[in-house]
């Protein structure tokens, strides 16, 4: 008997049903509005070259466009992080909406969610973006959606102010046309790059600057033009990259490979680990001079770096050193404790330091939602506080509840 490929049999409409389904399974999709305009778009017509299953998979982009390199410049997103991020906008019909960062899918979506009295608005710095998200969206009946050609660091001014703008780019900075745009009452719903790290964060109004409403994990391909982000990165050795965007955190890349070839050393905390995405966030803020470190499997497979450094671990490092999270199998800490490793000579004072925050996010911030995010814009003070972060039109603060 000849096996079928299920997603040549199975019509479109049966894996949008299935997409939905699954969605408000997973707690992406919590409102019927957001699960109605899910079911209401066809998500393959604006990714007519994939396979429906991989159109229709809650958990994968489907690539749009490649720089020369071969790496994504834009990317259709994953279903499950553009659900979660509608229901952080909380749209309702009539409202005026801009998306900053161009697909067509998404802003079919808020379409269907403002309805016939909104108007949507949806804008990026690449004109065979633009053309490809006008393409599709005519295509599939969104024609009532304006498409516009400019760079996203200066929104699209004519048609402010926004109810909400809603950003589908990794975003370094928060630029002051977002804010000006921004009607009195409006909400910016933006994956902000903190350190290394990306949160989808509901900004609302809170005087001249923005307080966070929610904030959740995301991964999105940078924003290009004016914005894009300045970070630096330094190679320790193939498969071993260390990086940042704080300027003040020094990396002597000579020094820190040579820490590596130093002993390994374990320093264990004896504080439960879990909620890794939101421990992350506080250990990126907190640590007095943070880095994220990345390292390939081949790397992790020697056992030179751990399997944190996969994905990147937020690092804190010296001229000489290096100290990063690590986790054990312990039964008195509910399943796993968290450590860290550091090579280097400074590696018991970055070790020591490293666990007192693992300590007190185990004792006083161990659960979802502790983070409260504001963005000031304008100068920033003298002298910046911890979980104070530095950006070209503001200052990026955190406080912990």
């Amino acid at each position: 008997m000849t096996a079928t490929d299920d997603s040549t049999v199975r019509d479109p409409d049966a894996w949008r049903a299935d997409m939905v389904r699954a969605l408000r399974d997973q707690d992406a999709i919590t409102s019927e509005p957001v699960a109605a305009a899910f079911a209401a778009v066809p998500r393959h017509r604006f990714a007519p070259d994939a396979p429906l299953d991989v159109a229709y998979d809650l958990h994968r982009t489907v690539p749009v466009k490649k720089d020369e390199h071969g790496l994504d410049i834009s990317v259709m997103s994953a279903a499950h992080l553009q659900a979660v991020m509608l229901e952080q906008a909380a749209i309702e019909p009539g409202m005026k909406v801009l998306e900053i960062g161009s697909g067509g899918y998404n802003a079919a979506l808020i379409q269907e969610l403002v309805g016939s009295e909104g108007a949507v608005t949806t804008v990026d710095i690449d004109r065979d973006i633009v053309d490809r998200a006008r393409l599709c969206l005519d295509d599939a009946g969104y024609d009532r959606v304006k498409t516009v050609l400019a760079d996203g660091e200066t929104g699209v001014p004519e048609g402010a102010p926004y109810d909400r703008i809603i950003v589908t780019v990794a975003a370094w900075d928060i630029p002051p046309s977002w804010i000006s745009e921004l009607g009195e009452k409006g909400r910016l719903v933006v994956p902000l790059t903190v350190r290394g790290t990306t949160r989808s964060i509901a900004f609302d109004r809170d005087g001249e600057g923005l307080v966070s409403r929610s904030y959740r994990l995301a991964r999105f391909v940078p924003m290009q033009g004016e914005g894009a982000a300045k970070e630096r990165k330094a190679l320790l050795r193939d498969g071993v990259a260390v990086q940042t965007d704080d300027e003040r955190v020094p990396l002597n890349t000579k020094a820190l490979n040579d820490a590596l070839d130093t002993p390994r050393r374990e320093f264990w905390s004896g504080a439960a680990y879990d909620l890794p995405d939101e421990l992350e966030l506080y250990l990126t803020l907190q640590l007095s001079s943070a880095a994220r470190l990345h390292a390939s499997k081949d790397v992790v497979d020697s056992g030179l770096v751990e399997a944190s450094a996969l994905l990147g671990v937020p690092a804190l490092v010296s001229e000489d050193s290096i100290a990063y999270r690590t986790r054990r199998e312990n039964e008195d800490t509910d399943g796993f404790e968290s450590g860290v490793v550091a090579h280097g000579p400074q590696a018991e004072a970055l070790a020591d330091e490293y666990l007192k925050l693992l300590r007190r996010w185990a004792q006083d911030h161990r659960r979802r939602g502790a983070a409260t995010i504001r963005f000031l814009p304008g100068p920033a003070p003298s002298t910046l506080p911890q979980s104070t972060v530095l950006k070209r039109h503001g200052v990026v603060t955190v406080s912990w509840h």
